[in-house]
């Protein structure tokens, strides 16, 4: 008895896996002091590294960083003046962020339904919502666990009713899309929207700490979405209107002069997150094929526990850098709540998460506007469990989470 107890103490106990977290290695903290060691730690050339570093990753025109991926919504709902008297339609399934932010600006919400076997919006969906809205400033089209659904198709519905497009990518840096003529697309060129918005929190594809940014193909677009991260200043000439302020008598802009067009917050991003942004953008294409190949080691050993749990349904148009790794649980089926489950498999050093509670269904939007009828988004909740995915998983601690699922639903 004394040997077995002290044979369990000796075995370390295995590391508790959250559901998702950074990969930070030695050239990240390497960059990170080498900016701490510059002469500036804001509004400095990290900043515009980064920037330049990101826009050419997703093929965008420009891109504009900022504190957060919430942060870049507000930025966008700012860029595109969806304000007091306007609607914007968004998908039920998503973080608040994505509905707060135009919300925020004034804009009214119209909750869209979604695929119960993916999360994501489908086209007919946006028609069943453009048709209760009545008409649609904008749509925020957001690809849920890193995958896109039908671009071409949602974006077409969008511009024949007038609407602008947001592509809310906070999961999908990295994703690209395959367009019907073949051509393969990165999320964030913008090829079928108007602005893209990106998060670099610790658990998504890279991390800057906290981070986001928009991109566009819009240089005016570019220059609202800089002003709107700033207090609404500018220090360009070019975008000056009380010209007898802004230039002495020599023709020349006044040195101290700035400008404020409109009010805004101060939403920017530091150096120090930039120059971690740019070191890890440097790994975005190792981080993304090991994410996918996770996902598929987790497809192959999750098939023993089907039709009980069953991966997400793939779109085809679709190539995802897997920001999360959803599954479907039929828990009535498996005779476990997923409230004791998540618990349970807590107790086994597994963390795990719901992506997402359904937004129209959150008290406030409920208050505002009623709980819509949005059964695929309800049906998708009511399934839903994100599993360990982060880049520096192995294959085996994937086998130890499917081990600990199949022994906790009783396989």
């Amino acid at each position: 008895m004394g040997r077995a107890l002290k044979a369990a103490a000796a075995k370390p106990a295995e590391p508790f896996l959250p559901y998702g977290r950074q990969l930070i290695e030695d050239d990240d903290v390497a960059a990170v002091a080498e900016a701490l060691r510059s002469d500036f730690l804001t509004t400095g050339p990290f900043v515009s590294r980064f920037e330049a570093a990101l826009a050419r990753t997703v093929q965008a025109r420009e891109a504009v960083v900022c504190a957060n991926g919430t942060a870049a919504l507000h930025m966008a709902a700012r860029a595109l003046n969806l304000g007091p008297r306007t609607k914007v339609i968004v998908p039920a399934l998503t973080f608040l962020a994505t509905a707060n932010a135009p919300h925020m600006n004034g804009a009214e919400i119209v909750f869209a339904d979604v695929d119960p076997e993916t999360g994501l919006m489908r086209p007919e969906d946006l028609l069943e919502a453009l048709k209760r809205a009545g008409s649609a400033d904008a749509v925020f089209n957001v690809h849920l666990n890193g995958q896109c659904g039908r671009l071409e198709e949602i974006c077409a519905i969008a511009r024949a009713h007038g609407a602008r497009i947001v592509d809310d990518a906070c999961h999908a840096l990295g994703t690209a899309y395959i367009a019907g003529d073949g051509t393969v697309v990165p999320i964030g060129a913008n090829a079928f929207s108007d602005l893209t918005v990106f998060s670099f929190h610790p658990v998504k594809t890279i991390a800057m700490g906290e981070g986001g940014a928009v991109t566009t193909n819009d240089p005016a677009m570019a220059q609202r979405l800089q002003r709107a991260r700033n207090h609404g200043m500018t220090r360009d000439p070019g975008q000056f209107h009380n010209l007898a302020d802004a230039f002495g008598a020599d023709g020349l802009a006044n040195p101290w002069y700035y400008e404020m067009a409109e009010p805004e917050f101060n939403w920017r991003a530091n150096d120090m997150q930039c120059a971690l942004g740019t070191s890890q953008l440097r790994k975005l294409g190792r981080f993304v094929a090991r994410r996918r190949a996770l996902a598929a080691h987790y497809d192959f050993h999750l098939a023993a526990l089907g039709p009980i749990v069953r991966p997400l349904c793939r779109t085809r148009p679709c190539l995802p850098a897997w920001h999360l790794y959803a599954v479907r649980i039929d828990f009535e089926a498996a005779g476990i709540t997923r409230a004791a489950l998540m618990r349970a498999l807590a107790e086994d050093g597994i963390g795990t998460q719901v992506h997402y509670f359904p937004v129209h269904r959150q008290p406030y939007y409920a208050r505002r506007y009623g709980v819509a009828h949005l059964p695929g988004a309800d049906r998708y909740y009511e399934r839903a469990l994100s599993l360990p995915l982060f880049a520096a998983m192995t294959e085996a601690e994937v086998v130890r989470v499917v081990q600990a699922l199949s022994r906790r639903l009783g396989f």
